[in-house]
């Protein structure tokens, strides 16, 4: 790294570890959406806090990465990943993702099959406090151009207390033939936390569920409403909460791990309950609707926040959203 962007870095830091900086205040910050090649920068209040990677040969399917608390604190890790943080699965783990590892056969969640983005079906577009976009996307067969099956994706940005939220909503439909979502455990919503809040790095790094289960292996194959992963950098309190939409076609097991991953994953029964194995078969007509939301908070500690407000906002703004 230049001499200017240590220090620089340096200087955020004991900024935010000696309280120099403003505190973050959601009354005074708007989303806006930069559009670059191949990508959307989304920003609160000035703050680059996301970014959606629409075209990379080297995944092969869109995601999200870079993702920062409101004052830019870094919550995923790194991408390309860079020491310190933990340099595994380079390509599966890219921050915010939905893939699946058994859709009709094609494994797209360990990169074999392509998911390619179409076109924005709703383009970046601010308003304020919130803000979002929806993009079309095409699953091709492996090793193929000929598409399998469509995706309808929807990203809705707005501010909550102590962060912000991001509720996203995804539609598939067949394209000819019915499509089988498979049973395992790497299928559904994905997040690779920031190493230095993993549960392994002994630095503080906390997993909590809706049932008050703590830690990985507690945990990991439970089903959840939520789970949160937080801890304690440059003295804030940071982290990011996965949630499921209790609508969701199945509840949503959590597959946890110590190395900073959470799976929200509504296909695993057998992979994590030893239940009899799912077989979701989703048609043209019948389309499988997915909604989750993920909370990126923020506070001075672990006290200011509640997970279980924020899953109730979350609810709420699903009651509003069906009554409109």
């Amino acid at each position: 790294m230049p001499y200017v962007g240590v220090f620089a870095a340096l200087s955020l830091a004991l900024a935010l570890v000696l309280g120099f900086l403003p505190a973050w205040s959601a009354c005074c910050a708007d989303f806006t959406f930069d559009e670059q090649p191949s990508k959307v920068v989304v920003r609160l209040d000035g703050v680059a806090v996301a970014s959606f990677v629409y075209d990379d040969a080297a995944v092969g399917r869109p995601y999200w990465c870079d993702v920062r608390s409101p004052s830019g604190i870094p919550l995923t890790r790194s991408h390309p990943p860079q020491a310190p943080d933990d340099l595994d699965h380079v390509a599966m783990h890219t921050g915010l993702w939905m893939s699946f590892g058994d859709l009709s056969g094609c494994d797209y969640w360990r990169c074999k099959a392509r998911t390619q983005q179409v076109r924005f079906l709703e383009s970046p577009a601010s308003h304020g406090k919130t803000g979002g976009f929806s993009v079309l996307n095409h699953y091709l067969k492996t090793d193929s151009s000929e598409v399998l099956a469509t995706e309808k994706a929807d990203y809705q940005f707005c501010e909550v207390p102590h962060g912000y939220r991001l509720q996203w909503s995804s539609e598939f439909r067949a394209i000819d033939k019915d499509i089988v979502f498979g049973d395992q455990e790497e299928m559904g919503l994905g997040v690779r936390m920031v190493s230095s809040l993993a549960e392994k790095r002994g630095q503080g790094g906390r997993i909590l569920d809706s049932d008050n289960r703590v830690g990985a292996k507690q945990v990991w194959g439970e089903p959840v409403e939520w789970c949160d992963s937080s801890g304690r950098i440059h003295g804030r309190w940071i982290g990011i909460t996965v949630m499921a939409d209790p609508d969701n076609f199945q509840v949503s097991w959590c597959h946890a791990r110590d190395y900073g991953l959470i799976v929200m994953n509504p296909f695993g029964r057998k992979a994590f309950s030893k239940g009899e194995e799912s077989r979701l078969i989703v048609s043209r007509a019948n389309p499988l609707r997915l909604n989750y939301a993920l909370v990126f908070h923020e506070s001075n500690s672990n006290e200011d926040y509640h997970e279980p407000d924020a899953y109730r906002d979350f609810l709420e703004q699903i009651l509003q959203s069906q009554r409109k």
